[in-house]
């Protein structure tokens, strides 16, 4: 072949991959996993807004058990997608949680419906961000899940056999306005923290200390914010 043929080729190739490469990068590059989100609730075993005498009434001897709940609808963790994922966490403590040295542990619930790598990815995703306000994961158990959130009635969550929470929205947002009657903070993290109403909560897993609630501002609830 002509020297200046061969030149010239050799010149088009690599125009032409670097071109390619140019394009492939903008076009082809690979899309960033999407952040994690969805919804997120809690109600305890102690009022969250009410007045100083009636926190005073609860601290020393109540408020040590709290039934989580999450909604995955987006998100990646240790390369494992977590879209549609839903887990409930029933919490324990020897003292209020709402005091920093209070022994507590964690039973987790992860929907039937999820892959082992998906349950294996929450745990160490609440062990990692959670494990000052939950204490240490005891118990992973699968059963199924429902995870409803209304506009307009708030959080309905099931889980068979393990617990359920019935969660609505405080009207006249009481807690935005006078957040100096608000107490404590969401065990997990969220983002616009909102006090809900607890119309009912029960955790039914444990034979020997099941527990319930209903009727009073015991809950959190918004979005997830890991």
């Amino acid at each position: 072949m002509n020297k200046n043929l061969l030149l010239a080729s050799t010149f088009l190739v690599a125009s032409a991959t670097t071109v390619f490469a140019g394009i492939s990068t903008r076009y082809f590059a690979p899309t960033p996993p999407a952040p994690i989100a969805g919804d997120y609730v809690e109600a305890r075993t102690a009022s969250v807004f009410c007045g100083a005498c009636h926190y005073n009434s609860e601290i020393l001897n109540g408020g040590r058990e709290a039934l989580m709940a999450w909604k995955f609808d987006t998100g990646t963790y240790r390369n494992v997608n977590l879209a549609g994922v839903k887990a409930m966490a029933a919490v324990a403590a020897d003292q209020s949680l709402g005091l920093d040295e209070a022994i507590r542990q964690t039973t987790l619930a992860v929907d039937s419906g999820a892959s082992d790598a998906q349950v294996n990815a929450i745990k160490s995703l609440l062990a990692e961000k959670c494990a000052k306000d939950i204490g240490p994961i005891t118990k992973v158990v699968r059963v199924p899940i429902t995870f409803t959130h209304n506009a307009t009635s708030g959080y309905q969550v099931d889980g068979a056999g393990f617990g359920s929470l019935n969660v609505s929205y405080r009207t006249d947002n009481g807690c935005c306005t006078i957040p100096g009657l608000v107490w404590y903070t969401p065990l997990s993290p969220i983002a616009h923290r909102m006090v809900g109403f607890t119309e009912t909560v029960q955790f039914t897993a444990s034979a020997n200390a099941p527990w319930q609630r209903e009727g009073e501002d015991s809950a959190f609830y918004g979005p997830i914010a890991f």
